[in-house]
């Protein structure tokens, strides 16, 4: 824990967008860099509850005290390695996670919630600027083979877990390029390809094999890649969305 009292010496920091004359003139990330020195500030607010709830809401269960924690006294390194223990691809859900652990805080409860997707961000960004994120080739074979079907964040998440493990890993995709969701469903302000494109490098620096174009079921059978995969992981996704039952939804544009 890095101050006892660090919720009350501190006000919660929040993202401040860039000006709106330069948010018109590009697709770039709506909010400007967090100064570093402020988001250690910020990991002083974390209470390190003895029932940590943030880490109870969040989907991946990431240890968020720890981080925060660490944050706090600097050791960005050791940040990054707990990070990741839980969380592939960080920098996805530090740009488009709602942030549920931050509605569970328990800071929350009287002041403002500790800023952990901002904290969680800067990590991952930290990490990449010092070299940190690397290729992790697994150290042996195992021999067996398997077909991801889909590289939106479940497959690809799927696909380094696997080939971490020393299986073969090949994802198919059917549109033209890697990213499913990210790819073609989240504006570039929102998360910019090229955070996309940073992490698919080291995917394929650590032997993950890809094909674009490959409608699974139209044009390759799914029967033959059950004969020549070990194992098959349907992470298509869902592309059809639920419609909004609100007024005046059947109008032109909505």
């Amino acid at each position: 824990m890095g101050e006892v009292e660090g919720f009350l010496k501190y006000e919660r920091a929040e993202l401040h967008g860039r000006p709106v004359t330069e948010r018109l003139a590009d697709y770039h990330d709506v909010y400007e860099p967090v100064d570093e020195k402020v988001v250690m500030q910020q990991g002083a607010r974390c209470m390190d509850c003895g029932i940590p709830y943030c880490h109870v809401a969040c989907p991946l269960g990431n240890y968020i005290p720890g981080f925060n924690d660490m944050v706090y006294e600097g050791d960005w390194e050791h940040a990054l390695t707990l990070l990741h223990r839980d969380n592939n691809f960080p920098e996805f859900t530090g740009h488009l996670c709602p942030a549920l652990c931050e509605g569970a805080c328990s800071v929350g409860l009287y002041f403002d919630p500790v800023t952990i997707k901002m904290i969680e961000l800067k990590i991952i960004e930290r990490g990449f600027a010092d070299g940190r994120v690397h290729p992790q080739p697994p150290r042996h074979e195992t021999g067996k083979r398997v077909a991801v079907i889909g590289s939106g964040p479940t497959g690809l998440a799927a696909a380094q877990q696997l080939r971490r493990q020393g299986h073969a890993v090949e994802v198919f995709e059917r549109a033209d390029r890697i990213g499913g969701l990210l790819r073609y469903g989240i504006p570039e302000f929102k998360l910019e390809k090229n955070i996309v494109d940073r992490r698919l490098a080291q995917l394929e620096a650590e032997g993950i094999v890809f094909h674009t174009g490959v409608n699974v079921g139209v044009s390759i059978a799914a029967d033959d890649l059950c004969r020549d995969f070990d194992a098959v992981l349907l992470a298509g996704g869902a592309r059809q969305p639920r419609d909004l039952a609100a007024e005046n939804r059947q109008l032109s544009g909505v």
